[in-house]
């Protein structure tokens, strides 16, 4: 049985990527220090017994017995609010986290798969974004901690792969939703589904013109998959190609929810990227991914999540005003 470990394992992505190896047949080890992650996303795993947690922080030394096949490094903050509460924990598990993943790696001879980001591309001149893009970052504003995080770790992994001659995989994520995420952190999807379920106003940033592609998660995990058994080592983007404005969503959201609230517009935040589409034209020439579920279908699958959610768990501010609190 080939084993995996993947850290982050207690997040969004990383508790379903677990529950996506073990029906492979892999033996997965979940690694994860619960600053961001939740218990209750790995509950059902509990007693499995192809699946092993470890409570650990990658960025102190990562240890672990035995062989070990691959390694699936998704422990990072990944929501707004998260990255602006703890910048330097966000700095630090992209580059001193990494870093040590890449040496287990090294260690094991194991392959290793790094997310990474749609942020890396900043607020892109450039529409759709294409893999061989530079991106438009601002390194010194209140999203640098995560963007430059995860640009740096794009090139310690490359070198890794140059210098060591390691088995390396880089994944650009793009918006990416569906059961597991966390209401209130700062993402478009939870906050409006939050926000209507609570017969609240929906908060539109800006004046809604701006766009972001949604790429539901049993899509987003077929695309890593594939791209971790690929012969192809430099970055993909896996995520859905089909764009929308923000206000356009918020609309969507009223639907779906049949509630009766309106939309309120607030201040763009600083460095809030205008356009969000990838390019899937490597993932479906290399991998023949693309993905299948549409944002119907997709939304009304989290929205029936989100309302299993209870009153305690619904009304839980994670912070109170979003807009100010990026602004810092």
């Amino acid at each position: 049985m080939k084993r995996v470990l993947i850290t982050g394992a207690a997040g969004f992505l990383g508790s379903h990527l677990c529950d996506r190896f073990i029906s492979e047949g892999y033996y997965v080890m979940g690694m994860d220090n619960f600053i961001t992650g939740d218990k209750k996303n790995l509950e059902h795993l509990t007693n499995h017994q192809h699946f092993e947690f470890i409570e650990h922080d990658v960025t102190k030394f990562v240890e672990i017995k035995g062989t070990l096949d691959y390694i699936l490094h998704f422990a990072s903050p990944a929501s707004p609010i998260d990255y602006l509460k703890i910048p330097i924990q966000t700095l630090k598990v992209g580059s001193l986290g990494t870093h040590n993943l890449l040496g287990l790696a090294k260690a094991k001879n194991a392959r290793i798969l790094i997310a990474s980001t749609s942020e890396v591309y900043g607020d892109p001149l450039v529409h759709p974004q294409t893999e061989d893009y530079y991106g438009n970052v601002n390194t010194i504003g209140p999203r640098g901690v995560y963007d430059e995080a995860k640009r740096f770790q794009e090139s310690i992994t490359m070198a890794y792969h140059r210098f060591h001659g390691l088995e390396t995989r880089i994944v650009r994520i793009f918006n990416t939703y569906g059961p597991r995420m966390r209401l209130n952190d700062g993402r478009v999807i939870p906050a409006f589904i939050g926000q209507a379920l609570r017969g609240e106003d929906l908060t539109v940033f800006g004046d809604g013109s701006q766009t972001r592609s949604f790429c539901y998660v049993d899509d987003q995990v077929e695309g890593i998959y594939r791209l971790l058994l690929s012969d192809y080592a430099y970055p993909v983007n896996i995520g859905n190609p089909h764009e929308i404005t923000i206000k356009d969503f918020a609309e969507e959201i009223i639907k779906l929810t049949g509630t009766t609230q309106k939309i309120v517009y607030k201040e763009l935040p600083q460095n809030d990227p205008l356009q969000r589409q990838p390019d899937i034209s490597l993932a479906k020439k290399i991998l023949n991914w693309e993905p299948k579920i549409d944002r119907a279908e997709g939304m009304k699958i989290t929205y029936n999540y989100f309302k299993t959610l209870t009153k305690e768990e619904l009304f839980k501010s994670e912070h109170k005003d979003f807009a100010q609190h990026i602004k810092k």
